[in-house]
């Protein structure tokens, strides 16, 4: 079977998609990955087909980040961003999605379910976190931003109420940002009319097809509410090779004393970087704790850095964080899942998106402290966040148990299983996208 799977967005976005490739491939299917440029070194050294994207991840990174937590500003920069550029990913997802079997997309790559039903080709969703089928039991990943309610009007009987809008919510700020610059490359490159006001959603709702949520069910669980057409599978991890080895700084650093801090804050830039270098600092000397500082950390050197931290530029969470005492991200849904699945206790400093929801979630758990959010995170704060990480056995016992239960979940192999049963059945009743049963042409 030909496999493409459409991915967007940050390194952390884009890993678990070709995580999941990399289990598709050890399956006998072959398949390749259509993602930013950025990315190909990634996907081919895992032995997958590559089909680049003109998009520039650096550049769309830095422009919402520097919209910080104005969410109108936001979306402007994004509606912004997208606008010249929606035109040459439809083209670039033609060239990658023809000749498929089947196309793999998500909320970061949704032209990829546009150009595949318009070939002919089914289609699979994906998500790296909860942001569009509604709920009751928790609100959207990204509820504090598209619709950020004062507390009070959370909680008590309207929590249910405010969970389900939050979902709502969310499909139509996504859609609204993207749906000008969609319908203008539907209609110039597809020769389509246009999706609806309010979105492709119910379209993709009664469709039939998959949708695979990449998290675990003990971190976020499955809601009656769903159809059986969603699946929650676990985590798509890709895992280092057997045969990496650290820098020498690296290994010499973790063997000369206790278990470190590990400090990175992944994609996200900020504009007061050295206040908040120095908070991290000045934390991990209030504790007595030597830290570790991940990629990010521009403009500083380890001769800038006291004996008990180092930088590096990079090292594999699967290889690292468990080799910590605790782990301080920005609360992104892959580290997220990295330092669950380690065992070791999690600290998070969200900036914005969905961040502070998983930072929350880790709390509820009890696998870590509650988030601070960057714009609080001071010496005193994140001091006391990472002394209460390192010594409080509740806090090490829960983070134990629940990466016990993450590493048993298999989240790839389910949703392999998923993708070959679905086309399996397509093929069945349909032969295949042969006879363009998949194909939707109207708007």
């Amino acid at each position: 079977m030909r496999i493409t799977i459409t991915a967007n967005g940050s390194r952390g976005d884009v890993k678990p998609y070709v995580a999941l490739g990399v289990g598709l491939g050890a399956a006998g299917h072959k398949v390749a990955v259509s993602a930013p440029g950025a990315f190909e070194e990634l996907v081919r050294k895992h032995g997958l087909g590559f089909h680049p994207t003109r998009v520039d991840v650096r550049e769309f990174m830095q422009s919402l980040m520097g919209a910080g937590t104005n969410f109108p500003r936001m979306m402007y920069r994004v509606r912004q961003l997208m606008k010249p550029r929606m035109k040459e990913m439809f083209e670039d997802y033609i060239e990658a999605c023809r000749g498929a079997d089947v196309v793999l997309y998500g909320a970061n790559s949704y032209p990829g379910r546009r150009v595949a039903r318009w070939i002919g080709i089914p289609t699979v969703a994906t998500a790296l976190q909860p942001m569009f089928h509604s709920t009751r039991l928790y609100p959207s990943s990204v509820a504090d931003t598209v619709l950020p309610l004062p507390f009070e009007l959370r909680e008590g009987m309207m929590r249910a109420a405010y969970n389900r809008a939050s979902y709502a919510a969310t499909r139509q700020v996504f859609w609204q940002m993207m749906r000008r610059s969609v319908n203008e490359a539907s209609r110039e490159i597809l020769g389509v009319g246009r999706e609806p006001l309010l979105g492709p959603y119910r379209r993709v709702a009664l469709s039939g097809e998959p949708w695979l949520n990449a998290w675990s069910p003990e971190i976020v669980p499955d809601s009656p509410e769903w159809g059986a057409n969603v699946h929650t599978t676990g985590y798509w991890f890709l895992d280092t090779p057997a045969g990496w080895r650290p820098p020498e700084i690296l290994r010499d650093f973790l063997e000369s004393g206790p278990a470190p801090v590990s400090v990175g804050f992944g994609s996200m830039t900020s504009e007061d970087s050295e206040r908040l270098t120095e908070a991290v600092l000045g934390a991990l000397r209030s504790c007595g704790q030597r830290g570790i500082l991940l990629s990010g950390w521009g403009g500083i050197s380890n001769s800038d850095l006291p004996d008990e931290v180092i930088k590096v530029e990079e090292a594999p969470h699967d290889w690292l964080f468990g080799r910590a005492c605790a782990v301080l991200h920005h609360g992104g849904a892959g580290t997220t899942a990295a330092s669950l699945r380690s065992g070791v206790p999690t600290i998070t400093v969200p900036f914005f998106a969905d961040q502070r929801f998983w930072g929350s979630r880790i709390a509820a758990l009890g696998a870590g402290p509650p988030p601070i959010p960057s714009r609080s995170a001071t010496s005193a704060t994140l001091g006391e966040a990472i002394r209460l990480a390192t010594t409080n056995p509740k806090i090490s016992r829960a983070a134990g148990s629940l990466g016990e239960r993450i590493r048993a979940e298999g989240g790839i192999r389910q949703a392999v299983r998923i993708i070959e049963d679905y086309l399996a059945a397509g093929a069945r009743t349909c032969a295949g996208s042969s006879t363009g049963r998949f194909r939707e042409r109207d708007g």
